[in-house]
């Protein structure tokens, strides 16, 4: 059981009842197609690793569950199965998983997980993205103000790379009415008191 985390198993209980089968059904097809594959916690949600890389992971919802892989825009997809290839969403790469019936055949979701080990011991990476010279970021002083009573939240923030630290500015920033502003600075400071960054949802 040393390639099983005890923390998925947790995750998988608190989930909604619907989810619970999907999950348990995708993680046994991982750790049938790939004996080896470590069990993990990333961002909040289960991920599976291979040779020391991501291979793979899954999350549950309110009323839908989501599957993809790390690689994912990279791999071949014969089947045309996978869908928001290289764009930042919480759908997965097979949308939104309902249901047992969302999933492709055992054979074939198997099939796209040993390309995807594949990949990983042919060494193939995702391009990282060139680093963006970033200017002071000029911070509004009522979002200032909001972190400075959240000492945790502050501390996180501080320690934000200036890109991350860009992406929850401009989502604030960028609110259309002050109510929606007010909303976005209360839900950026719970998430930083996380230690998360603005689009930890989408993430695999």
């Amino acid at each position: 059981m040393e390639h099983y985390d005890r923390r998925i198993d947790e995750y998988i209980l608190k989930a909604a009842d619907f989810a619970k089968p999907i999950l348990n059904h995708i993680r046994s097809i991982i750790h049938n197609a790939c004996p080896q594959v470590k069990e993990t916690i990333k961002w909040s949600f289960p991920n599976f690793e291979y040779s020391g890389s991501i291979l793979c992971s899954m999350a549950a919802f309110k009323q839908h569950c989501t599957f993809g892989f790390w690689l994912g825009s990279l791999m071949n997809d014969p089947h045309h199965l996978l869908s928001n290839i290289g764009e930042k969403t919480a759908m997965g790469h097979f949308g939104q998983i309902k249901s047992l019936e969302n999933l492709p055949p055992d054979t074939i979701l198997a099939e796209y997980i040993k390309e995807a080990m594949s990949l990983i011991e042919k060494g193939v990476k995702l391009q990282k993205k060139e680093k963006v010279q970033l200017r002071e970021l000029e911070i509004p002083d009522y979002f200032i103000s909001a972190l400075q009573k959240n000492i945790t939240a502050l501390s996180h923030f501080e320690k934000l790379s200036p890109s991350h630290k860009k992406e929850y500015l401009e989502w604030i920033t960028e609110a259309k009415t002050e109510t929606t502003r007010n909303k976005r600075v209360s839900t950026a400071v719970e998430w930083m008191e996380e230690g998360k960054s603005r689009n930890w949802k989408y993430k695999p």
